[in-house]
């Protein structure tokens, strides 16, 4: 069992979303979903009728988390995202583009906020062991490339850790 896990706090549709999720990442599956009981008017705050979908559990490349119908009271920000680690420019691409569709924006740097509202890093994964070389200057010419850009450039970033 996973110790700690992500809660993410829809308004009314979280199966929606967890929909999509699993359709933008392939290795992914709906673990148990929970629906809202009848509790009478007086005992609870306000939320969905009985029988509507309260919770999601879902897991993705092995992490649980788990989708709440919770209504509009909260909604998401930029200081919490998920953070997808990419291997080629290929992948980055991919869930670059899967993500910002249908109303989905991107930010920069990387990051990027989906049609839910929910924010997302698309990084490759190399970035870390470029910033982490022990080369101050490589450090600096692969931070300036990247704060140039909207989506990561696995390519670019690379060329700017080798140029002198």
């Amino acid at each position: 069992m996973q110790k700690i896990s992500t809660f993410l706090w829809f308004n009314d549709n979280a199966e929606e979303a967890v929909r999509f999720y699993l359709g933008v990442f392939k290795d992914g599956r709906i673990l148990r979903t929970t629906r809202y009981a009848e509790v009478p008017e007086e005992e609870r705050p306000p939320c969905p009728p009985a029988g509507t979908i309260m919770t999601i559990e879902f897991e993705l490349f092995g992490q649980t988390y788990t989708a709440l119908n919770g209504g509009p009271i909260f909604t998401f920000n930029e200081a919490i995202s998920l953070v997808v680690s990419c291997q080629t420019q290929e992948e980055i691409d991919r869930y670059w583009d899967a993500l910002t569709a249908d109303g989905g924006k991107a930010v920069q740097c990387g990051w990027l906020k989906d049609k839910f509202g929910v924010f997302w890093q698309i990084v490759p994964s190399i970035l870390a062991d470029l910033n982490a070389s022990g080369d101050p200057a490589v450090a600096s010419r692969v931070t300036r490339a990247m704060l140039k850009m909207i989506k990561l450039d696995i390519a670019a970033l690379q060329a700017a850790a080798a140029s002198q």
